[in-house]
Formats: C-alpha cells, structure tokens, sequence
C-alpha cells in the first residue's frame, strides 16, 4: 500500500524544528478532527495521516531511521502506525488537551443536551381531583434564528483568538512549573468573534416569552412532577433541547385533609344523633354532596369509611376513600325542658341496672 511522505504530510522540510513539527501537526489537527467534520471519510483519513507522521517526525530515533530507510525501516522494527482514533487519542491526551482544551474524551466539540427548565404550579385540591388544562407563561432561551446559533453575524467568519493563537488555553510559568487556565479573552473556544449578530448579541440564544398548555391529570398531589419533552433550553453543537418539568404544589383544603390517595374530614353531630342514628350531608367538590348515613349508638371519634370517594390513582384506574371522623359534640346549656326529659332518661338508666355491680355494668352484664 502505497503511502505518502511523512514531511509532505506535514508541509514541513526534512530539517524542520520540532516546535515546527508540532505546529503543522496542529493545524492539520485542528482542521481534519473528526469532531468537526462528522462523517466526513476524506477528513478522518488526513487525521489518522498527520497523526502517524507526527507519531514518526516528533520521536529523535523514529526519525532516524525514517530519514535512513523510510517507511520500510520502520516497519521492520516493528512499527505500524495507529489502528483507529482510540488509539490516536491514548497516545495524544496531552497533545490534545494543549490544542484543543480537551484530552481523550473528545468534549469539546460533541453535542450537549439543552439544560432542563422547571415550572412550579400551584393548584386547589379540587383541581388536583378533578384534573384541569393549565395555560403556562415561562421564558426560556432559544436558539437565535439570524445567525443559526453560532453567535457571528452573517456573510463574516471568526478569528483565532490572539492570546491563545486557537489553543484555547493560556500558559503561566511560576518558577519551575507551567500553569495551564482556559483563556480569559475566548473562554477556551480558541477564537473570538469580532462581528457579532446583532439580534442575540453574539450569545447565538435569545430569551424568549412561551406560552403553552398543559393536561394535568386527576390525582395529581404536591410534587408531582409533569415532564414536557424538548419544551427546555436549545442544546450546543447540535444538541437536542432540555426538557420542561412542571412541579405540582396542592394547597390546604379547609374541609379535607390528603393523605396519599385518601381524604379525611371531620364532622360534628349531636349526642342525640349519636344515640338514635340520623343521615346527613357533608360538601364534596363542586356542587356535589354526599349523604353519610351515622348509625345508631355511634361513639365519639368513630370513623365512617366511604369507599371510592377518595382522590383518583394518579395514571391509573379506581380512587382512594374517603374517612369521616364523627366528633359528638356535648351541648354547654339547654332548656329547662331539655333537663326535664335528659333527668327523666337518666332515671330509666339507673332503674334499669339497679341491683347489678359496677363491674356488671363494664362488662354488659
């Protein structure tokens, strides 16, 4: 296979410097990398080809014997050149992270994914149970439409930034260490922008006013989160768009209290309806009241279970219960006719269980 001369390569001469090696391999880099040409075959071939013959031309006794006896000298030791890009990057973390700003892991130039947004609605607990279609108003960044993002305005071009040279990295020397800081003119891009848009300012994302609706389905209890895909900010070098959660917040209710899918309230009765039984009504949602049979000789703090009346199950079918605690609630005064006929009761009482014990009584006996 034929293969093309190494200094050709580099567009250097046989009795190049090794800084001159460097900064042609550099550029070759920078213009053939495969992070900025996806897909292009012709450019990943003239990467791998400038990486060998900077493998080669950087390396005292590589060149040696390349100089001596050429590609066939090196393959007779042994050499064979780069099998594939991981292999390139493993040799070059260092290279490439003074070039670029980046080593093996080849960030820089990859699409990164929009930041999520987050949206906090308060809704009423009848809201929650019954579901509701919410208008939203945020703003979020979007991808300026002049200059297609890159933040330049149109028909101009970059420039290399002049205090990296497009490395994207400064150097400080403080005795006998090197100090490597992402440049403070490019912020580590390796250019600057010297004609910028004029609608987005050179940013490439303008803030925009969006309003959409949202389904919130019945069930829904405070922190609950609704996610709206692509609804976020824009994505970087081509990155799809974050996306936007909605955080549910239900307020206190002045009758019901939530617990998970179930509702609990409590009602006040009388002692009368305790003792003889009655059926009431107590508000629900909307319009609607629900009927609540007491059962005769109810106790103080006994609970009622209606059965589906409850929260619906958030995405699914069938809704928790509702719990009604019947509080009895004992009269401060009444009417002399009143006492007449609780005295009259209270004799019935004693003259029905006259004769039997104190612990009779507690057993039922």
């Amino acid at each position: 296979m034929y293969k093309r001369d190494y200094y050709e390569i580099l567009a250097v001469s046989r009795d190049a410097s090794e800084e001159e090696i460097k900064r042609a391999y550099r550029r070759l880099a920078l213009k053939y990398h495969p992070d900025r040409n996806p897909g292009d075959k012709e450019a990943e071939e003239r990467f791998k080809e400038a990486a060998e013959a900077y493998e080669v031309l950087r390396d005292p006794e590589k060149r040696r014997i390349y100089d001596m006896y050429g590609h066939e000298g090196l393959e007779g030791r042994g050499f064979k050149g780069f099998s594939g890009f991981e292999d390139i990057f493993s040799a070059f973390g260092d290279i490439f992270e003074e070039f670029f700003g980046f080593g093996r892991s080849r960030t820089h130039f990859r699409a990164r994914r929009g930041r999520n947004l987050r949206y906090d609605l308060e809704l009423t607990l009848e809201e929650a149970y019954t579901g509701k279609d919410e208008k939203i108003v945020f703003h979020r960044l979007e991808t300026c439409e002049r200059c297609g993002g890159s933040g330049i305005s149109p028909g101009s071009r970059p420039k290399v930034c002049y205090k990296c040279r497009g490395i994207g990295q400064v150097i400080r020397t403080q005795g006998f260490f090197e100090i490597r800081t992402t440049c403070p003119v490019c912020n580590g891009q390796g250019q600057i922008i010297t004609d910028p848009c004029k609608r987005c300012g050179g940013e490439g994302r303008v803030r925009i006013r969006r309003e959409i609706t949202v389904r919130i389905p019945p069930g829904v209890e405070t922190g609950s989160q609704l996610r709206l895909r692509g609804e976020g900010e824009p994505g970087e070098n081509g990155g799809e768009k974050g996306d936007l959660f909605v955080v549910i917040h239900v307020r206190e209710h002045k009758f019901f209290t939530r617990e998970g899918e179930h509702l609990l309230c409590e009602v006040p009765i009388s002692f009368i309806q305790a003792i003889l039984g009655d059926m009431i009504e107590i508000p629900y949602f909307g319009d609607e009241r629900l009927d609540v049979h007491i059962p005769p000789g109810t106790q103080p703090g006994d609970i009622l279970t209606i059965k589906g009346r409850g929260m619906p199950r958030l995405n699914s079918n069938g809704s928790g219960n509702l719990y009604v605690k019947l509080n009895v609630a004992i009269p401060k005064k009444i009417t002399q006719r009143q006492r007449e006929l609780l005295e009259e009761f209270s004799d019935i009482e004693r003259s029905s269980k006259r004769g039997k014990s104190i612990w009779q009584r507690l057993k039922g006996d």
